[in-house]
Order: structure tokens, then sequence, then C-alpha cells
């Protein structure tokens, strides 16, 4: 049964290999629903993570199996990877000043260059065009007119940038997982955060 650690253990790999057996089926066609006791612990994995459970199940597990692979579904071995890579150019989108400035100071720290801190996605957007930039950090949720989903579609369309949604909002980051290498939820710590630029590296969607 599902204890309430799904956040401290998903990212071995093997917990989320056996989400995907135990719950894939409802995505199959004809669906394949577990048990009574799988649909309950799937509603307490729903409530950990702020969606809407009273949806039918497939389409929880849908959201649910989007966010959980974003966040950190890997093998150990591929962890802790960016440190044997080269220095990355990142940019950094998030409209809290406390929160922006403890992540550009923790980057730099790891030795990576940062374009900004930028609070809004008109002027980041603009600054991805004058500056060449390896992996994006966007907060989903943005002052303006555009959020950090838009923002996120026109760096990937127009420069293909890779990007990493930093949010709160999960229902937000479930329905737009595609659009993003990996997935860290707030509240995070630096190490979540060099987890997933080291899972994006290891997926080779940063140029070597």
């Amino acid at each position: 049964m599902f204890d309430g650690t799904l956040n401290a253990t998903i990212g071995d790999g093997a917990e989320l290999d056996r989400l995907r057996a135990k719950y894939d089926g409802l995505l199959a066609d004809p669906p394949s629903p577990p048990g009574q006791e799988a649909l309950a612990e799937l509603s307490g994995m729903a409530r950990i993570f702020d969606l809407d459970g009273s949806r039918p199940p497939a389409e929880v597990w849908r959201d649910l199996r989007a966010v959980l692979t974003r966040q950190g579904g890997t093998a150990p071995e591929t962890r802790h990877t960016a440190a044997a890579h080269r220095p990355l150019t990142l940019m950094v989108v998030e409209d809290d000043p406390g929160m922006a400035s403890d992540l550009t100071e923790m980057l730099v720290g790891a030795g990576h260059g940062v374009v900004g801190p930028f609070s809004d996605a008109a002027a980041a957007g603009t600054a991805a065009g004058l500056h060449v930039i390896d992996l994006a950090l966007v907060d989903i949720n943005l002052a303006g007119d555009d959020d950090g989903v838009d923002l996120a579609r026109r760096l990937r369309r127009t420069w293909d940038v890779p990007v990493i949604f930093l949010t709160g909002n999960v229902e937000a980051a479930a329905r737009h997982a595609r659009l993003a290498t990996a997935l860290v939820l707030k509240p995070y710590g630096g190490r979540d955060v060099l987890d997933a630029i080291a899972r994006t590296v290891a997926s080779g969607a940063v140029a070597p």
C-alpha cells in the first residue's frame, strides 16, 4: 500500500516501474483496471500531488504518470552526472525574487553560467534571441500576458532550447509535461535542480 514516501523514492526508477506495471493497464485498449486497493492508492497519490482524484482513474493516472516521469524516473547511475559535463549556459525564469536569487547563486556555484534571472516571459524570450542557451529553467506561473508554458513553446520552437519546469502547479505540469525534459516540484532544494539538469544531460537533450 502507498505509504506517502513517493517523493523520496521515485528517483530510484524502481518505484516508477512498479507504478507503471500496476496502472498502465488503465491506458490500454481495452482498459485493464487494477483492483480496489490499487485504485485507493492511486487516489492517495493524486491527493499528495494536488491532482483532481474525482476524475476517471485513467485520467488521474495519465497526469500522474507524466508528472512522475518528468520529475525523476531515472536509474541512479544517470543521476549527478552534471559535474562530468561541460559547464552549461542556463536561463533562469522565476518571478519570485528570493527563489530566483537563490537558484542563480546555486547554479553559478555549481560552475554553470546563468542568463537572467527573468521574471516574465517577454524579457526571457527577447534574451533567448541574444544568447546561446543550453537549457532553460522556467517557472510555469509567471506574471504578464504569457506564462511559462508559452515561453517553453517559444524556446523549443524558435531556438531549440530544452526546458525544465519549476512549479508548484502540478495540474499544469501534468498537462504540459511533454514540453519539458524534466520537472522540479516546489518547494525544491539545490540538489533537486542539479539532478534534473543531470537527467536532461543524460537524456541527450543538451548538446555535448
